[in-house]
């Protein structure tokens, strides 16, 4: 990476963690946000020791995607609670992560590092409660 890096276009790391590291999620799932949000410190680490090299570095932190995990609640409750927790009523698409890494990789994305960008759909500033039926099997813990 270092070699490839100039100030004008620095190298870039994009490193992936999740909505559920900036803000505790909404189901104990304990060890999952505690490492989502060592990503985003090792990232704001990497950022503030690699800059002199010119490598920038940066985290995206989705929010709900038809990932592994969510296709489980999803098939289990529907997708109305994860369309229903975020500001804009639908669940991510591929090409909603795809632009975020493109516009880190891209020269407009050259003079930003140590940044955590959520591709949320604005989950964090729109979080429905989960259902009752997850709030009860949560209780179970």
């Amino acid at each position: 990476l270092e070699a490839a890096a100039t100030k004008s276009d620095p190298a870039r790391v994009i490193n992936i963690s999740s909505v559920n590291g900036i803000t505790p999620p909404l189901i104990d799932i304990f060890a999952y946000g505690t490492s989502k949000a060592g990503v985003i410190m090792l990232s704001k680490h990497l950022a503030g020791t690699l800059g002199s090299r010119n490598i920038t570095v940066n985290t995206l932190c989705p929010g709900p995607f038809m990932s592994r995990i969510i296709r489980g609640m999803v098939k289990e409750e529907g997708p109305e609670h994860l369309v229903d927790a975020t500001a804009l009523s639908r669940m991510g698409r591929p090409d909603d992560i795809a632009g975020a890494c493109l516009f880190l990789s891209s020269r407009a994305g050259s003079y930003v590092t140590g940044t955590e960008f959520a591709v949320d759909g604005g989950s964090l500033i729109a979080r429905a409660p989960m259902p009752k039926k997850r709030d009860q099997n949560a209780s179970k813990l």
